[in-house]
């Protein structure tokens, strides 16, 4: 067995281990990780379309999925914008609190250095699959080299549009690396 294979099959065996404890709270693998989605994803990321591209899933799949959050009172749907066709789904309290609990680790209890550096590998290997299909980023907002710091605050030159603190550290479907090395995929 290869060295890529191995990595491959225990990346498998880590999704199918982390999946195990998400559907103990009641979701399904496909709405779990749009509620984790929607809890780092910023205010032009929650759309449908976003979603399904950062999932890699149909827009069939994931507008299915968006409405079952919903159903659950997880999530709620609203206009993205000025455009009352274009939808986007915002975690409620009990969406954000749920997500705050999915994001308690699994039960692995290792040092900070070694989940740095897990994390970076990681991140390196998701950042070349990405590249190798050519996807987006989906980085950091403050990694972005639309993202403007000044004065009056953070600000993305690609919408101009001025930024709330928070969403400087959310994941945006419009990330373009920057000269930043802050990425998130």
């Amino acid at each position: 067995m290869t060295a890529a294979h191995d990595i491959a099959s225990l990346l498998d065996r880590l999704s199918r281990l982390h999946g195990t404890g998400r559907r103990s709270v009641g979701l399904n693998p496909a709405q779990a990780s749009a509620l984790d989605y929607l809890a780092r994803a910023n205010r032009f990321s929650r759309t449908p379309s976003a979603v399904a591209e950062y999932l890699s899933a149909t827009r069939g799949t994931v507008s299915q999925t968006l409405r079952s959050l919903a159903a659950k009172g997880l999530a709620e749907e609203g206009p993205a914008g000025t455009d009352r066709r274009s939808r986007r789904y915002d975690l409620t309290a009990e969406g954000e609190a749920l997500a705050r609990t999915l994001d308690a680790g699994g039960g692995v209890d290792l040092p900070d250095h070694l989940l740095e550096d897990v994390r970076n590998t990681l991140r390196q290997l998701v950042m070349g699959m990405i590249a190798a299909r050519g996807g987006r980023s989906f980085g950091l907002c403050r990694s972005c080299r639309f993202h403007r710091n000044s004065e009056a605050g953070a600000h993305c030159a690609l919408m101009d549009v001025p930024l709330r603190n928070e969403e400087t550290t959310q994941i945006c479907q419009e990330h373009e690396p920057g000269d930043c090395t802050t990425k998130e995929a």
